[in-house]
């Protein structure tokens, strides 16, 4: 599933997945730049919890965003399909600023958000502008292939890493969350050894990636996004890997960025912050 069709006039949404724990008090800057694109005092922010089975976490993040400055905040009741076909709830949506996607369990949300109303709308408002944020569960289901599981602690192996469809609010990418708190390299490379084609960006946490309209990934936070480039692979083993078995993979390419890097998701290159790039050239 590609991304939404941008129309004519409009420049796409950020797209921001955040790698889980993000901080929520003391230095809250992923969430604050998040309410910040969401217009600020003007922001009218719409939290969908629906992977979490906690019953406070919608409110929880109320609070939060409220707190952060946001004007309107409000949490929409999403606990199976029927209410993603709910025409309030999508209504909701669609005149949303900011829509923010909590944590949980990453299949809870594909198998009740996928082919709804609700998840047409926000594909929908994120091609017209509005910025589109999610963590832990709520990163992974923002591209187009989903992390739903795998084996992590692990080298990559044939069934290493479980692929299930997402929201495709990007198609450039497969993201992973938690990613060096709970090793999950192994299933990363997994992912990207079935389809070189796909980025692979693992998040850590209390780190967001905000993707901006033109394909720029920055870095914000206090963990990293490593990025895994599989279109130069001149080997895999992918195809005649028995299962569980260890997989080869020769000529891939890994960047592990931190705050203040970027990312041209465009032609897969890293930069430097701006201020030690200009240092580098005046060596």
């Amino acid at each position: 599933m590609c991304p939404a069709v941008v129309n004519d006039g409009d420049r796409r949404g950020y797209i921001i997945p955040i790698g889980g724990g993000e901080e929520k008090d003391i230095d809250p800057t992923i969430l604050q730049r998040f309410v910040d694109l969401s217009g600020g005092a003007n922001a009218d922010i719409v939290i969908l919890p629906t992977a979490s089975k906690l019953e406070d976490t919608g409110a929880r993040y109320e609070g939060i965003f409220s707190k952060l400055g946001a004007r309107n905040v409000s949490s929409i009741p999403i606990s199976g399909r029927e209410d993603c076909n709910n025409p309030e709830f999508a209504e909701r949506c669609e005149n949303a600023t900011g829509i923010f996607i909590t944590g949980g369990n990453q299949l809870r949300l594909s198998t009740i958000l996928g082919g709804t109303d609700v998840a047409r709308v926000i594909r929908r408002i994120n091609a017209r502008g509005v910025p589109v944020a999610g963590t832990s569960a709520g990163a992974s289901i923002m591209s187009e292939h989903m992390m739903a599981g795998g084996e992590s602690d692990q080298g990559p192996s044939e069934g290493g890493a479980v692929l299930a469809p997402g929201l495709g609010l990007t198609n450039a990418a497969i993201i992973d969350q938690h990613f060096s708190e709970r090793n999950r390299l192994g299933r990363l490379l997994s992912a990207v050894a079935l389809n070189p084609f796909l980025l692979g960006m693992g998040i850590d946490e209390n780190t967001g990636a905000f993707i901006g309209p033109e394909g720029i990934l920055e870095i914000v936070g206090s963990g990293t996004v490593t990025i895994v480039d599989g279109s130069g692979m001149s080997y895999s083993s992918a195809h005649s890997a028995n299962r569980n078995q260890g997989l080869g993979m020769l000529g891939l390419k890994m960047d592990i960025l931190h705050e203040g890097c970027s990312y041209d998701l465009n032609v897969r290159k890293a930069f430097p912050p701006l201020e030690e790039d200009n240092n580098i050239c005046n060596l």
